[in-house]
């Protein structure tokens, strides 16, 4: 792990996080002994417009059970929880924070889904699996603390089946102005890489990537912080709220990321890509 990749991850890790996690399911009420991935939901879709964006985007995406899909920067496993339950496929998840792969191990034995996730630690841009392995490959707010674009979505495209397809919904710099920090993804700038939606676009193409989908998601994105911060639950006492994983800076992160949308500073963009046959 380089030493950007050490500090990306320590920006990420909760100590005893499995014991929080655990704790905090009790106090809301969950039994232990039989959780769902309904009751895993409000911390598990740690990502803009929670669980509502993952289900928008798996509308997009070709999935059934006898397909293959790579999580990157899979977090506590949410996402691929919600896609192995759903269409039934083989998830695999990587993370570069080690404890939110043995955590998210933990949660998916729970909710009875051990044998349909496998999750790993490692780097988005030395991805452990061979060329052509997965039909889809999935990300939700992960590349921006990547600074080698090229090479995090050359990787992406080289485990895609041909035909394959990417799907991500992620945030990118709207100008070259910067930030107002903290966010949820950099307490300052050196954790921070953003490039532009053309930027990324090119890049796309370059990587041998296919426009299928492309939507720009800041307005609803926009709406979601506006309601979170007037107050919904999510960043209030609440045993199982976004303070367990982001800490007592939860709302200014999150203050800071809506003004920065409202600021034309960063885009929320949806996509799928399909890699040539």
């Amino acid at each position: 792990m380089t030493t950007h990749e050490l500090s990306v991850s320590k920006h990420y890790a909760i100590q005893d996080l499995e014991t929080r996690v655990l704790a905090a399911l009790e106090a809301a009420g969950k039994d232990l002994e039989a959780l769902s991935i309904e009751d895993l939901a409000p911390i598990d879709a740690f990502h803009i417009r929670g669980r509502a964006a993952t289900e928008e985007l798996a509308g997009r995406v070709d999935l059934g059970p006898d397909h293959l899909l790579l999580d990157v920067g899979c977090g506590l496993g949410g996402t691929s929880r919600y896609l192995a339950a759903t269409a039934g496929c083989k998830v695999f998840g990587l993370d570069l924070t080690e404890e939110y792969c043995r955590v998210a191990e933990m949660l998916s034995a729970r909710v009875g889904l051990a044998d349909r996730t496998d999750f790993r630690q490692g780097s988005a841009l030395a991805l452990p699996f061979e060329d052509g392995h997965f039909d889809v490959v999935w990300t939700e707010h992960v590349q921006m603390n990547i600074e080698d674009k090229a090479g995090f979505y050359a990787d992406i495209a080289r485990v895609l089946k041909p035909g394959g397809q990417f799907a991500f919904h992620d945030i990118f710099a709207d100008t070259e102005d910067g930030l107002r920090f903290p966010v949820p993804w950099a307490s300052d700038a050196s954790l921070s890489h953003l490039i532009t939606v053309p930027k990324l676009r090119t890049l796309l193409q370059e990587s041998g990537l296919v426009f299928e989908h492309w939507e720009d998601m800041s307005e609803a994105s926009m709406s979601f912080f506006r309601s979170v911060l007037q107050g919904d639950g999510a960043l209030g006492q609440q045993p199982l709220s976004l303070n367990l994983l982001m800490g007592e800076t939860t709302e200014l992160k999150f203050t800071n990321l809506l003004r920065n949308l409202e600021e034309n500073r960063v885009r929320v963009v949806q996509g799928v890509m399909r890699r040539g046959t």
